[in-house]
């Protein structure tokens, strides 16, 4: 048995479908980071770890489909979350894994797919989870689960369909009902701002100009 995953057994995915309501309801993922769009950004450090890349998007697909990469809607037109995102790669990709990241981290690692990969063989899990410190609004910094950066089996696909067919929303209680592995990402050689996320215009603009 291999102790990780090669690249071309893994299909990323970018979730870009959400209505960006914090944002002005803007599609956040075309929104501008140091002049490239931030789902370019995605894209262009994701792209090496991978086999290919799919963006789920569900409005302006075409502007999403001139970064070169193929564009999936959510099968709803409800903006029923990332689950939605999720079972759409599951049901598209072609390879054994999938790994899903948020269209709004800029700066996430660029061993990523490595390091989930390894875990997840390792453990012997179905699906491997980023963890990744976190900064309490009173200075506690302490580690947290990223539950959108996951590196996932696709035969998990069915299991899917029937959680969100019951009405299940929530990632944590989808990926509690298989074999999950949290990794963490807070060596201290890690970005400590890898992944920081864009919710509102302010908070695009201080990462923009928070130190490289």
């Amino acid at each position: 048995m291999t102790d990780t995953i090669a690249p071309q057994d893994i299909t990323g995915l970018i979730l870009a479908g959400g209505r960006g309501s914090r944002m002005g309801g803007v599609d956040k993922g075309l929104q501008n980071f140091n002049g490239i769009p931030l789902a370019l950004h995605t894209l262009m450090r994701l792209g090496p770890q991978v086999e290919s890349v799919m963006v789920n998007a569900n409005r302006n697909l075409s502007a999403y489909e001139s970064f070169g990469s193929s564009v999936w809607p959510d099968a709803s037109a409800d903006f029923s979350g990332p689950l939605s995102g999720f079972l759409v790669g599951l049901e598209r990709a072609e390879t054994p894994y999938m790994l899903t990241v948020p269209c709004d981290t800029p700066r996430l690692p660029l061993d990523l797919a490595q390091r989930l990969a390894e875990a997840l063989v390792r453990e012997d899990a179905d699906i491997a989870m980023a963890a990744a410190p976190e900064t309490d609004e009173h200075g506690q910094t302490q580690l947290r689960t990223q539950p959108v950066f996951c590196l996932m089996k696709i035969e998990l696909s069915e299991s899917l369909v029937r959680f969100t067919h019951a009405g299940g929303r929530k990632i944590d209680a989808w990926t509690s009902q298989h074999k999950t592995v949290e990794v963490p990402f807070d060596a201290p050689s890690d970005d400590p701002l890898a992944f920081a996320n864009v919710n509102t215009l302010t908070e695009l603009q201080a990462l923009e100009n928070a130190a490289p």
